[in-house]
């Protein structure tokens, strides 16, 4: 039972993937929650999607970022569609998320790449709702896939944000 290909599992192409237990337990959701986001669109997985009974979705590292986004809007009691109108907006930026906070408001989601553009939208008047900073997202996602590596008694598999070239800030080295 040692070996990386436990936690991440590679797909075709030689993306890796994440199966939904192990999404949910990176993520901190349920299975049923995983099962519903996906079967009603909110975030369906972007390598494999499941193909009837007995099939297994797999999910990609944005999808994880994805997800953690989700659970803290929902944590943070913003509504499932505005939650839905927020993983819209990270999905067409196509930015680093990890410079990045999520702003949620009266007049839409946008993100803010700096401690200026989110003063700015706060003098503004925007009636701010929620702030999501995506750093602390991807340090939370990254940290989770470490610990199961770690807890199967194996070195940890590269993030698949290393493996993939997406683009991410040092941690603190």
């Amino acid at each position: 039972m040692g070996g990386a290909q436990e936690v991440a599992v590679p797909a075709q192409g030689g993306a890796t993937g994440f199966r939904g237990p192990q999404v949910c337990k990176i993520v901190g959701i349920t299975y049923r929650q995983l099962d519903y986001w996906a079967r009603t669109d909110l975030l369906r997985p972007s390598l494999v999607d499941a193909k009837g009974s007995g099939s297994q979705r797999l999910y990609g590292y944005q999808d994880l970022l994805e997800l953690k986004v989700i659970k803290q809007l929902l944590d943070a009691g913003v509504k499932l569609q505005s939650a839905r109108k927020a993983i819209d907006c990270l999905r067409q930026s196509g930015e680093d998320l990890a410079a990045a906070n999520l702003v949620l408001g009266a007049n839409g989601t946008v993100l803010a790449h700096s401690d200026e553009q989110l003063v700015d939208l706060l003098r503004g008047g925007q009636g701010v709702f929620n702030v999501v900073p995506l750093g602390s997202v991807v340090d939370e996602v990254d940290a989770a896939i470490h610990a199961i590596g770690d807890s199967l008694g194996s070195a940890a598999a590269p993030l698949p944000a290393e493996q993939d070239g997406v683009a991410r800030r040092a941690q603190g080295q």
